[in-house]
């Protein structure tokens, strides 16, 4: 079987109490709000609307670019996809997740998330940007 190249984008959204929005992807595992990007959709236009719809949270204040990795798919070793993840901060505190398949979001304080992040790959690039944010 053909190994599948995709892109995807996501945020790490930041409150004014260090904490960070953490989502539950369908119920199985926790990551930061991420996505595949749609037709036509750059980097940064992904993750925006990744995180409004795993979150309901609009009101983002772009900070930066925080980098990219590569991982497999959590649920798919046939997809191989290049993450980019952005630095947003907020002011908006209630979480209201619009998508049906990622029906939790939850504040965490900054120095607990990689503890939360299921996939190790997750983990490993969340602890190398936290002095960051």
């Amino acid at each position: 079987m053909k190994v599948k190249k995709t892109r995807s984008a996501g945020g790490v959204v930041i409150n004014e109490y260090d904490e960070v929005i953490v989502v539950s992807q369908k119920g199985k595992s926790w990551s930061l709000p991420k996505g595949h990007l749609d037709n036509n959709e750059n980097e940064l236009e992904a993750a925006i609307r990744e995180i409004y719809e795993e979150s309901g949270v609009k009101e983002l204040n772009f900070l930066k670019l925080l980098g990219s990795y590569e991982r497999y798919g959590m649920s798919n070793r046939l997809e191989f996809k290049k993450i980019t993840f952005f630095l947003f901060k907020t002011s908006k505190q209630d979480l209201n997740p619009v998508d049906i398949d990622n029906p939790e979001a939850i504040w965490v304080h900054k120095d607990k998330v990689s503890k939360i992040l299921t996939n190790p790959k997750d983990r490993k690039f969340f602890l190398s940007i936290l002095e960051e944010i």
